[in-house]
């Protein structure tokens, strides 16, 4: 029985998707009069939970404030939908993809991530890494987002493995706090500059 675990990231740690989730919501926000610049994009809202910045591009562009939460969240519904279109944009971490493989034998492997259920799945079928993983956990399987430590918590409740047995790998500011919180030893993963 593996005593020991291992936890990633999935959005800059594992793959940089910053161009795919820019042009999603890129895409996603046209409709709502924000033109969103790639750069500002990833400077402002990349690697943060989209309720922390949709409605503040919505409200910037002029949408009622009345009806900022309901189109939010119909601007992440279209960014998920869009999400597959891409793919072909992201990059795959490899040396980190080669480590989890050299790990697998002596930790349990876990991704932790505040995407979405659906665009987890897709960004891991596109690259054939869905087997990589003993556990997933999405923005679906948990109540409180990073920089909560809850997701990386309930992976170490699901193996009843404790902070000073786990690792995590993680990019940003919010994963990184998360990640500090939970007790484990945490890697800053600064691949995708």
């Amino acid at each position: 029985m593996k005593t020991r675990l291992a936890m990633f990231d999935l959005d800059g740690t594992l793959f940089d998707t910053r161009r795919v989730n820019w042009l999603s919501y890129r895409e996603a926000l046209a409709p709502f009069g924000v033109d969103l610049d790639y750069g500002y994009f990833c400077r402002e809202c990349n690697g943060k939970h989209y309720k922390a910045f949709v409605p503040g591009l919505l409200a910037a562009a002029g949408n009622a404030a009345e009806t900022l939460a309901e189109k939010a969240e119909a601007v992440h519904e279209r960014k998920k939908a869009l999400y597959g279109s891409f793919l072909s944009e992201s990059v795959e971490n490899t040396q980190l993809f080669n480590l989890i493989h050299l790990m697998k034998e002596s930790y349990c492997i876990a991704l932790v991530t505040t995407a979405s259920r659906k665009n987890c799945r897709e960004i891991l079928a596109f690259h054939g890494r869905e087997g990589d993983f003993d556990l997933i956990l999405t923005a679906e399987d948990v109540e409180r987002k990073k920089p909560d430590p809850q997701g990386f918590l309930m992976a170490m409740e699901h193996f009843n493995i404790g902070g000073a047995d786990s690792l995590v790998f993680e990019d940003s500011a919010e994963g990184l706090a998360a990640a500090e919180a939970s007790g484990a030893t945490v890697f800053a993963a600064r691949g995708f500059a």
